[in-house]
């Protein structure tokens, strides 16, 4: 069900405020950022606590502010159109403070975010085959540079397969084009 608003807590509520430190920081980077990066931001600001963080993103879920999309073990989130239309029209009630303490994270950690998000490797069972398939992606500014699928015969090497990917991804990338090219 959409909700065309926040929902409903009372005015300059801190879930108000969790909620648009949150719009924000997706608001303010072209690629999604991982649950655990938004929480680290806000338990090491000290914002608020973890159980208040889970409740908040739920309900930004709920009310189809925020997608969440969960591969192997990051969810990956992202702003919705609904989200950045009312972080446009609550953007006001965030300090200056809290913009420059966001802005100074984004900044400082741009590359170590990327990447994070950028490396996905996720793995199941194929309906056809029966055997387990390794999907291995690498990104840059949401373009895929590659893009792997490898059928391998159980859940165990499919895993290790993702593992090694989120490892040695740039090593493979460049044997990849250099022998490709």
């Amino acid at each position: 069900m959409k909700n065309n608003t926040i929902p409903q807590v009372p005015a300059g509520s801190p879930a108000i405020q969790l909620k648009l430190i949150i719009l924000y920081m997706l608001d303010r980077v072209p690629f999604p950022l991982t649950k655990a990066q938004i929480f680290d931001f806000l338990l090491m600001h000290d914002y608020t606590d973890y159980l208040t963080l889970q409740q908040v993103m739920g309900e930004l879920m709920d009310a189809e502010m925020v997608m969440a999309k969960s591969m192997r073990n990051r969810t990956h989130i992202s702003l919705t159109d609904e989200g950045r239309n009312t972080l446009e029209m609550f953007r006001k009630r965030l300090s200056k403070d809290t913009i420059r303490q966001i802005d100074e994270f984004l900044s400082e950690n741009e590359v170590e975010l990327r990447n994070e998000v950028s490396i996905q490797s996720n793995y199941y069972k194929s309906a056809v085959t029966g055997e387990y398939e390794a999907h291995l992606v690498a990104l840059d500014r949401g373009i895929a540079m590659a893009d792997i699928t490898m059928s391998v015969p159980d859940a165990e090497i499919a895993a290790h397969i993702c593992e090694n990917w989120e490892k040695h991804n740039q090593e493979i990338y460049r044997m990849l084009v250099e022998k490709l090219f």
